[in-house]
């Protein structure tokens, strides 16, 4: 297994999932005290993301079809969402708007609600993914799955963690938003540059 390939999935799994931190913390802190509510939480955000990546290599194998000199402008898609982001982000800030979960039932979230969530939260992922599987090769793409999902239990352990850290949590949740739209530029840019679109 090349290192390299790992460390490079490790790294677009976290960049592209700093804001779900906020939500897993957000589900872990409602489900406290109640009886199997973290292993609900868990299993949900396993679910919501294998959902993410069902879509993610579906739609790789779709533009692998795509001829190769058109691949690279795939990075094109992760600057217009990090151009999504930030247009969301203004608004949201304008409008004095508070992004969450939505309000947990008694005994805390149920997982096809933390699943459903996940996924929603996952059209960033999809649209950065796409053009990674797609230049990725099968190899490297089965290395990059494995990565995720074991990163997946790495994440929902820091979740659980920020729940307990109030400071913590507030602070990526006012800055979460920022980071975001930041890092899908760079990824867009880097495809862009690596498969010398535009003349790069």
């Amino acid at each position: 297994m090349n290192v390299g390939v790992v460390g490079q999935a490790a790294g677009l799994f976290a960049i592209t999932n700093v804001d779900d931190l906020v939500i897993l913390a957000l589900f872990f802190a409602r489900g406290a005290g109640s009886p199997g509510a973290a292993a609900r939480v868990v299993a949900g955000q396993y679910l919501g993301f294998l959902g993410i990546l069902v879509v993610a290599v579906v739609a790789a194998s779709g533009a692998a079809l795509l001829p190769e000199p058109v691949l690279p402008y795939l990075g094109l898609l992760p600057l217009l969402l990090s151009l999504k982001a930030a247009w969301q982000a203004w608004r949201s800030h304008r409008d004095g708007e508070d992004e969450g979960p939505g309000e947990a039932p008694a005994g805390g979230p149920r997982a096809w609600e933390v699943a459903a969530v996940t996924f929603a939260n996952g059209g960033d992922n999809i649209g950065v993914y796409v053009p990674v599987f797609t230049t990725a090769g099968a190899g490297s793409t089965t290395v990059h799955i494995v990565v995720f999902l074991a990163l997946v239990a790495v994440w929902c352990a820091a979740g659980r963690f920020f729940a307990t850290r109030p400071v913590v949590a507030r602070t990526l949740s006012r800055w979460g938003h920022v980071l975001l739209p930041l890092v899908l530029s760079g990824i867009g840019v880097a495809i862009l540059v690596e498969g010398g679109a535009f003349g790069l």
